[in-house]
C-alpha cells in the first residue's frame, strides 16, 4: 500500500525553515498535543512551544525541530506553520537555554509585581524545549 503524503511548511520571520513531503506531523497546539496525517480535516490552530516531529515521506525518516509560538493551518493535502523561531537541534546552544532557565524560574519564584508572569513562563517553556530537543535530538 503506498504511504499518503501532504506538504509540509513551516516558515520563521528569517527564513523558509522546512519544505516538502512528509507523512506525519506532530506538534503542540494551544489546544494541546495533535498528530497529522494527509486527509486531515482543516483547521488552524495557535503553535505552542514545543518539539515538532516530522515523519519525511518516502524516507520515513524522523526530523525534530523546536517551534515557539505562532499558528498552524491545516488542509488535506498541506499544512503551513508560520512559527515565531524554529530551530534544528544542532543550532540550539545548550548552556544558553540552560541559563535562560535559570533566569526564568529565578523571575517565576520572586514574583515582584512589576514582573509580567505570562512572558516569564513563556521564556521558562521557550528554555525547556530548547534543552529537551537538544538532550534528546542533538
Amino acid at each position: 500500500m503506498a504511504e499518503k503524503e501532504f506538504t509540509l511548511q513551516i516558515v520563521s520571520p528569517d527564513r523558509v525553515f522546512y519544505e516538502g513531503p512528509v507523512s506525519f506531523v506532530e506538534l503542540s497546539t494551544s489546544e494541546g498535543d495533535i498528530g497529522v496525517y494527509a486527509g486531515h480535516i482543516p483547521m488552524t490552530n495557535i503553535l505552542r512551544p514545543g518539539i515538532l516531529h516530522i515523519v519525511e515521506a518516502g524516507s520515513g525518516s524522523d526530523k525534530y525541530a523546536a517551534v515557539h509560538d505562532g499558528f498552524i493551518e491545516i488542509l488535506p493535502d498541506s499544512m503551513t506553520v508560520l512559527a515565531e523561531i524554529a530551530e534544528w537541534p544542532d543550532e540550539i546552544d545548550l548552556n544558553r537555554a540552560n541559563e535562560a532557565k535559570i533566569r526564568a524560574e529565578r523571575r517565576l519564584s520572586e514574583q515582584n509585581n512589576n514582573m509580567d508572569v505570562s512572558r516569564a513562563e513563556f521564556a521558562l517553556r521557550k528554555a525547556l524545549t530548547r534543552i529537551e530537543l537538544a538532550e534528546k535530538y542533538k
